[in-house]
């Protein structure tokens, strides 16, 4: 299951089941937005960007987000057809990459829907799955690393590429 996504659904079940509760309390509007959730230190976080907006805006407040946990940033495009991606986001998931990239934030966009927001940002990649650095201001800063091996060693070929990227 999807660690990274279950306690936010946690908090929103038990929100629900306590208005319905309480006939008295009025739901805030607010409230329905998705909650921020950080993960104890030592867990790569894997959040989804927004189909919605410019990817430099998503981007920079990943980055405030980051920045402020004292985390790093990558941004993250695959696709749900690519095997190596499938395989990465299954890793991050089970926590098989914890201990790899206890203090990585990854901000996924999905490369049939944001391709043409990711090009505005300077984010273009031949292959996926693309890891890139972004800079400040939330635009592709060039150092990216692409493409994955297909079968069961993906991710063990990708772990040491996005090290040294994140060594950049």
């Amino acid at each position: 299951m999807h660690r990274f996504r279950l306690f936010p659904l946690a908090l929103a079940i038990a929100s629900l089941a306590a208005c319905k509760s309480s006939p008295d309390i009025t739901p805030d509007p607010a409230a329905s937005a998705k909650p921020a959730v950080t993960l104890p230190a030592g867990h790569l976080q894997m959040s989804e960007a927004a189909g919605d907006g410019d990817a430099e805006s998503q981007i920079v407040t990943a980055l405030g987000k980051s920045s402020a946990a004292k985390r790093k940033l990558v941004v993250y495009v695959g696709a749900t057809w690519c095997e190596p991606c499938q395989r990465f986001h299954k890793a991050a998931e089970h926590g098989e990459l914890d201990s790899a990239f206890p203090d990585l934030d990854v901000i996924a966009f999905d490369a049939d829907r944001d391709r043409e927001k990711l090009a505005v940002a300077g984010y273009y990649s031949k292959l996926i799955p693309l890891f890139a650095l972004p800079k400040a201001d939330g635009t592709a800063s060039g150092k990216q690393i692409e493409g994955g091996n297909k079968g069961d060693g993906s991710v063990a070929q990708l772990t040491p590429r996005l090290r040294g990227l994140l060594e950049m």
